[in-house]
């Protein structure tokens, strides 16, 4: 219901903007960026043919490679383990407003002539919060009770995703800046605009394929069954 009730909210609001809004002839400058669908994809073309933009679109499709797993599955895997999901749900409260502070904080250290360094500087960290995670994961059936957890367990994952969150808006800021920084002012948005969808990209592949992996990594035993594999879905569920 609130997805539909928001979905139509969304319909109807963009449609009005269609009919109803008009543009400024006056303030339309006189060279526009392009004239239409076939010169913008021509324009995008001509730019990732650069290899400066080519070498460094292939280092943000790979970037997230590494905490990638950590970021998709941990969530399932803790409900997997006991967690209830609404208290995840919960959990993720208090980090709202940290999440609109820590963009303003950042901000401060990527505005400078290389915010690329923040982003480097905050990688090794998130990649040892993957195995944080991890040891998360590993710890939850070790700390359950008929009640479900103790509250120093969800202490300690509070405190871990709020540490995920400053690595993460540190690494999403720093790209931020510096792909406003390297576009070209006279095609800004159409430069801005790809290199933010690569970096979008270079985000979501991994996790996709990390959760497409968790079944076949997963090692499971079957108990009271001999001779069966539980090492597919099927299997696991006969």
């Amino acid at each position: 219901d609130f997805l539909f009730f928001w979905g139509a909210v969304f319909l109807v609001t963009t449609t009005l903007v269609a009919f109803f809004k008009k543009e400024n002839q006056e303030l339309i400058p006189a060279k526009e960026e392009t004239k239409g669908i076939t010169d913008t994809y021509r324009l995008l073309f001509s730019i990732i043919k650069m290899p400066a933009v080519l070498t460094f679109c292939l280092l943000i499709l790979t970037s997230k490679v590494g905490f990638s797993a950590a970021d998709a599955v941990t969530g399932l895997k803790l409900v997997e383990e006991g967690v209830p999901k609404e208290h995840l749900a919960l959990l993720a409260v208090p980090m709202v407003p940290l999440q609109i502070i820590l963009p303003l904080i950042i901000s401060k250290y990527t505005a400078g002539p290389q915010p690329l360094n923040t982003f480097y500087k905050a990688m090794p960290f998130r990649l040892l919060l993957g195995l944080e995670f991890a040891f998360l994961v590993w710890w939850a059936p070790k700390v359950k009770h008929e009640g479900g957890f103790p509250v120093y367990y969800y202490a300690v994952v509070v405190l871990s995703y709020a540490l995920h969150q400053i690595t993460l808006y540190s690494m999403y800021v720093a790209i931020m800046a510096f792909n406003a920084k390297v576009s070209d002012p006279l095609i800004g948005g159409t430069y801005m605009t790809l290199l933010n969808t690569v970096s979008n990209l270079g985000g979501n592949w991994p996790s996709t394929v990390a959760l497409w992996l968790v079944d076949p990594l997963t090692v499971k035993e079957c108990a009271g069954a001999r001779g069966h594999s539980c090492a597919t879905a099927a299997a696991a569920e006969v």
